[in-house]
Formats: C-alpha cells, sequence, structure tokens
C-alpha cells in the first residue's frame, strides 16, 4: 500500500490507476469501514482510501481533539485489504488556507442531524467534495449507517455533474446489533451494555411491534436523551405522506456522553 501524504504525490499515484474505487475515512478504523473497502474492491481493480479528521463538520464543543486517532493500525487494516493508496494529508494540506469556499447542501442539512449539529453538513460536503477533485474516483463506497449524510452527498454529485459513481453499503453490526462506529470506544461497560437498546426499539418500529413515538418515549424512559427518532421516506427524507410505503426509521440519541446514531429501512404493507 502507497501512503500518500500531498496532493501532488496523490495525482502521481492516481495517474496508475485505472478508474479507482474511493473509501473516505476518518480513521479508527473497524470492520464497518473495512467492509466498504471489500465493496469497492468488488467493483474495480484499484481502490483509494483516505484517512483525514475533518475540523470542518465539528462544532466547537464536539470531540474534534480527542477523536480517536489510530493511524498505525489503520494501516495494517487498509493494506491487509488489499488497498493500494492510502491518502493521510495534514490539515495544512487540505486546508492551506481558511476555506472561505465552502458546499452549501440542500435544506435536508438543516434537518434530523443538521437540526442538532447545524452547518455539520456544510463541513461534511465541502470535505468530500475536496476529497473528491484530490482522488478523482470512478467509485465511492458510503455506508448507510450515516443515512442522511448519504443522501447529501448523492445529491451533490448529481448536481455538480460529478462522473462519480455512488454506492451504499449496508450498515455493520455487533453481534448484539449495535452499529458499529468510532464512538463507540467512549462507552464505559455498562453503558456499552445499555447501547444495543438504540437498535431493538429501531428494529421494533421496522416490525410494527412499536412506533416511532413509542420508541422515542422508551428510549426516554431508559436513560437516554434523544434527539430525534422519527420516520422518513428512503427516496429523499421527507417526512411521509398516505400512501408512501419505502421508510427509514432513524435515530440520534445521547448514553452518557457519548451520542449514537442508527437507522432501519422498512416497507409497509
Amino acid at each position: 500500500m502507497h501512503v500518500v501524504r500531498t496532493i501532488e504525490e496523490l495525482r502521481a499515484a492516481r495517474a496508475k490507476m485505472r478508474e479507482p474505487a474511493f473509501v473516505p475515512t476518518m480513521g479508527n478504523l473497524h470492520a464497518g469501514h473495512l467492509a466498504l473497502v471489500r465493496i469497492a474492491r468488488e467493483r474495480t481493480s484499484s481502490v483509494a482510501a483516505s484517512i483525514f479528521v475533518n475540523r470542518l463538520q465539528f462544532a466547537p464543543q464536539e470531540d474534534f481533539e480527542r477523536y480517536p486517532r489510530t493511524f498505525a493500525n489503520d494501516c495494517a487494516l487498509l493494506e491487509a485489504e488489499g488497498v493500494d493508496v492510502l491518502f493521510a494529508p495534514d490539515e495544512r494540506v487540505l486546508y492551506p488556507e481558511p476555506q472561505a469556499f465552502v458546499v452549501d447542501p440542500s435544506p435536508l442539512a438543516n434537518q434530523l442531524e443538521g437540526q442538532f449539529r447545524p452547518r455539520f453538513f456544510h463541513g461534511v460536503a465541502t470535505v468530500v467534495l475536496k476529497l473528491f477533485s484530490c482522488v478523482q474516483p470512478s467509485i465511492a463506497v458510503f455506508g448507510k449507517k450515516d443515512y442522511q449524510q448519504l443522501h447529501i452527498v448523492r445529491g451533490m454529485a448529481r448536481q455538480f455533474n460529478l462522473p462519480i459513481e455512488i454506492i451504499a453499503a449496508e450498515t455493520v453490526r455487533e453481534a448484539d446489533g449495535l452499529a458499529m462506529s468510532s464512538r463507540n470506544a467512549y462507552l464505559s461497560p455498562d453503558e456499552r451494555a445499555e447501547a444495543p437498546r438504540l437498535y431493538r426499539l429501531l428494529d421494533a418500529v421496522r416490525a410494527g411491534r412499536e412506533t416511532a413515538a413509542g420508541a422515542r418515549s422508551a428510549l426516554d424512559a431508559a436513560g437516554w436523551k434523544t434527539d430525534y427518532l422519527e420516520l422518513r421516506r428512503q427516496s429523499d427524507l421527507a417526512p411521509p405522506l398516505d400512501g408512501d410505503r419505502n421508510l427509514v426509521a432513524l435515530a440520534a440519541a445521547r448514553l452518557g456522553a457519548t451520542r449514537l446514531i442508527d437507522n432501519v429501512e422498512l416497507q409497509l404493507g
């Protein structure tokens, strides 16, 4: 695996790759990230990945400084999966000057996650566009765990006419149902035992055993602080109308100091 730190090094490596697939990450990799790499590898013979903790998507009170950074282990995992090029830039490489030009996403960016993390998706869309410009992939793989992010990246690629196919990967879960996330490392042992409740309640909504409002009440009763737990349309994340059948239940809630997100797709009728 070729590790490159600068855009110039990246472009020299990119010149030797034919229609690469790309997996952008913030590092601290787990099996969910590696599943994205495997999907990329299935689609093409060249795979690039990136590790970059993007300050623009963190609010001042969030965990940018303490976000887990495990670069040596991440490199070993990516190399074992056959990644050809890893782009791991310093912050000054991607942001050599204050980023005055930012991507202003659709109004969807102000709902759900965006309501509780203002300008989060401005930071996500801006860094993804910069990474796309640097790597110039033919394919990019994103996980469904970040369902709203996936929609926004797809919309950005479509509206900017980017020649990149955005592939969605299913959420990878622990044996007890907890969606894999780098932030799971923040959970105490007791919180880790409680954390699968989020998926169990979403699964109950999917199965029709519980309503979204009932699931939210159950989370709050168990000591969580729920930001949202809602049903939306899969196609555009708008609130469902009568007759809409393909829906997704999305949730974000705090367990202690750790904020967890998850979702499940469902079909009515």
